[in-house]
């Protein structure tokens, strides 16, 4: 598929960047003028990726958050959240609801169930000590702008 348009961002993994990079990416996107409720399943999605950069990536650490955004052909957004930090050992493991390496009093373990219920697909590619990209693709309904 055709790439109609594409940005690219990165910045420091603190909590308090979350709301900025869910903003900065809805904000693209409402170019393709989605409905209030598709902006919003993105929204989500991207910050429960990038709280997973935060919390599990960069334990105790800063790191950088790569976020790229392409908007393809017939409404395709596609978002994609790397880290290079301690990334995953068992990514299947890890997508499974309610499953967390944080203490247990701390998360939920739902980040990539709430991803995958708000988003058409969920891709997640990791390499121990490398770091992580989740993919996260929806198609819009909207029938406005370059599609």
């Amino acid at each position: 598929m055709k790439v109609q348009n594409e940005m690219s961002m990165s910045f420091e993994s603190r909590s308090s960047n979350e709301g900025f990079a869910r903003c900065a990416v809805s904000a693209f996107v409402t170019q393709l003028d989605p409905t209030i409720s598709e902006l919003n399943d993105i929204k989500t999605a991207v910050s429960e990726a990038v709280t997973n950069c935060v919390v599990h990536a960069y334990r105790n650490t800063i790191g950088k958050i790569y976020i790229n955004v392409r908007i393809k052909e017939n409404f395709v957004v596609v978002i994609k959240v790397r880290d290079t930090g301690c990334g995953i050992g068992d990514v299947r493991q890890a997508m499974q609801p309610l499953f967390t390496t944080a203490p247990s009093e701390e998360r939920a373990g739902l980040g990539f169930a709430v991803m995958q219920s708000f988003m058409d697909k969920v891709n997640v590619r990791s390499k121990t000590g490398k770091g992580t990209t989740v993919t996260l693709e929806k198609r819009l309904s909207c029938r406005v702008g370059n599609g």
